[in-house]
């Protein structure tokens, strides 16, 4: 059965969206899909967002997203897709591209087309456009390739990150669906308008996330914590954090989390909490302000794409 990933972002959100380097992280859940060729028009049914569309609808953007999926996996034929997802939309989880590598996966398996995992995160890339406007391909990427990675966009290559262990992070959600593509056009518009401020921002979200990637490889959990402060509060500089995130994060730290920061790109959504020995008590204070949250081991064996559930 086609599968993908959904992910967190370790560090670089909005940044990578302007050339700067991001670290992201496949979860042990995303979408699995079912495909088999039809007669007529091709149709898809996503179940989590209680949509079924065709081939060719264009008043609908899931159609249009649907469609440009189709061309871009290429072959012939009319194919019947069911996608079921185990992550929210809108919560900053990649939900957008884990539906579209999966989906992707499914056209090509029932058309008999080879499809590698760099083509399948083009072909998230086709779907994200239609929702996201600018897409970095962050969430693409680690939705079809799983594991950690280092993304730059632009570059040709998937850079692979090994943690030295396994990083045990708190996901907590707000409650709050969020926009990544309005989020992304509201940096946009800080950038035009403070350009300097803006661009030393990005060069900051960048160092760090560099940075941040050899106390991962050594398993520096202290230190990686701490940067994930640091990111946090420049990306609070560009007013992506809402006071929901904040909360989270302020709970998160005051249970023992080493740090905390938002994921995605913010205005609602979910953050992360690097919380060794503690994920108990982070998701315990979260629960006593109403938010639910879930464990994710990072680096685990398991985040494969033959294991994923």
């Amino acid at each position: 059965m086609p599968r993908a990933f959904a992910k967190v972002i370790l560090f670089g959100e909005h940044a990578v969206v302007h050339g700067r380097t991001a670290f992201a992280a496949a979860l042990d859940r995303g979408a699995t899909s079912s495909g088999r060729r039809v007669e007529g028009a091709s149709r898809l049914d996503l179940r989590a967002w209680n949509k079924v569309v065709f081939e060719g609808q264009a008043d609908d953007d899931v159609a249009r997203a649907f469609g440009a999926v189709l061309a871009e996996v290429g072959g012939d034929g009319a194919v019947d897709v069911t996608i079921d997802v185990q992550v929210p939309g809108g919560a900053g989880l990649g939900c957008s591209a884990a539906i579209a590598v999966a989906l992707a996966r499914a056209i090509a398996e029932a058309r008999g087309v080879a499809l590698d995992d760099r083509r399948a995160a083009e072909c998230a890339n086709a779907w994200e456009r239609v929702f996201h406007g600018n897409p970095s391909g962050v969430d693409g990427a680690v939705a079809a390739h799983g594991g950690v990675i280092k993304f730059r966009r632009g570059e040709a290559s998937i850079h692979p990150v090994v943690p030295g262990g396994v990083m045990e992070l708190c996901v907590g959600y707000t409650g709050e669906p969020s926009s990544t593509k309005s989020m992304v056009e509201s940096v946009a518009r800080q950038l035009a308008r403070r350009p300097e401020v803006v661009e030393r921002t990005f060069d900051g979200i960048d160092t760090l996330a560099i940075k941040a990637a050899e106390a991962i490889k050594a398993g520096r959990w202290y230190e990686v914590g701490q940067m994930m402060d640091l990111n946090h509060a420049l990306l609070t500089s560009l007013m992506v954090s809402t006071e929901s995130l904040e909360r989270i994060c302020h709970a998160a730290r005051d249970a023992g989390a080493m740090g905390a920061k938002l994921t995605g790109g913010g205005g609602g959504g979910c953050a992360i909490a690097l919380a060794p020995g503690k994920t108990d008590a982070v998701l315990a204070a979260w629960k006593g302000i109403g938010i639910e949250g879930f464990v994710a081991r990072i680096g685990s064996p398991i985040v494969s794409r033959e294991a994923m559930p």
